[in-house]
């Protein structure tokens, strides 16, 4: 069953109003990161958050056909830790729906000044309020790490909380301009066991890229109102420390890729090759690899016309 956006690819004026102006998207070319206006209206938000409930109460609208090697998918057996679950996008219907609001796919296309925006992997996320919980804790990385079998380096994350997210509450935090790092000969080579490290490799790793880059380590700690949305480059370093206060932090790390986005092949530096949980899930092309376009997983968000 397609679950492509039946919406029109369309804004309002008012819409139109709340796009990045050429002052943000110079930031953001900058920066690596960019907070929006709000997006999202309260009862949007409000139905992101009840229908995730409904979702951890085991409502699914479709599951996954296979399920891939890695996948991140928290169940009620697993207890009080930190939660992500994958493909929220494509089993539920109401999340899925207000994810592929044209507008966010607007924005994420001035961003990374793509003609195209489609759907890359998304996550849904529950940080509990226990200040000790160390798998709140999300050791600094950068997505791109991840995305070894995808061609693109314009993909982008958008950070979806359901209420207004600061620093209490273990918001996400950026390294200031550290998509523009280059990485040392040893971090690129082994750049594919970058989600094997412990987190103080991890930390180590920042520190030896800022230091290789002849720059200090910035962090901005992203204060999000309700309804707003924090875009990140793929090749910016964030993480993410406690929930300290008392009620969970709830979003969705939306990951986005841009219409030229492509699968390849990608071997690790001991000659191991690369998969991503895509792999085995879209449908192959005509080649017999991958499609990152596939609709039913990967619908388009944006086009522009």
């Amino acid at each position: 069953m397609t679950v492509q956006n039946a919406t029109p690819l369309a804004l309002t004026d008012e819409e139109r109003a709340l796009l990045p102006t050429d002052e943000d998207v110079d930031f953001y070319i900058e920066h690596g990161w960019y907070l929006s206006k709000k997006l999202f209206t309260d009862e949007e938000i409000d139905l992101l958050q009840s229908a995730s409930e409904r979702f951890y109460g085991g409502h699914r609208d479709r599951t996954l056909p296979v399920r891939p090697p890695k996948l991140a998918y928290w169940k009620p057996e697993d207890g009080p830790v930190q939660r992500h679950n994958d493909y929220i996008h494509y089993e539920d219907d109401t999340i899925g729906g207000i994810l592929r609001k044209p507008l966010l796919g607007a924005v994420a296309a001035r961003l990374a000044e793509a003609e195209e925006i489609r759907v890359f992997q998304s996550t849904l996320i529950y940080k509990p309020a226990v200040p000790g919980e160390q798998s709140n804790i999300v050791p600094w990385h950068f997505d791109r790490h991840y995305w070894a079998t995808s061609l693109s380096e314009r993909m982008l994350t958008a950070f979806i909380p359901f209420h207004h997210c600061d620093e209490e509450m273990g918001t996400i935090t950026m390294v200031d301009g550290s998509h523009r790092w280059k990485e040392t000969a040893a971090q690129d080579t082994t750049s594919l066991h970058f989600a094997e490290r412990d987190r103080s490799e991890l930390d180590q790793m920042l520190e030896e890229n800022a230091a290789y880059n002849g720059v200090e380590v910035r962090k901005v700690p992203m204060v999000i109102p309700k309804g707003h949305v924090s875009f990140h480059h793929c090749r910016t370093y964030h993480g993410s420390g406690a929930n300290v206060s008392d009620r969970p932090r709830r979003a969705i790390s939306f990951h986005l890729q841009d219409g030229e986005n492509r699968y390849r092949v990608f071997h690790r530096s001991d000659g191991t090759q690369v998969a991503y949980n895509h792999d085995v899930v879209v449908r192959k092309t005509a080649q017999g690899t991958p499609d990152y376009s596939d609709p039913e997983f990967l619908p388009v968000l944006w086009r522009n016309s």
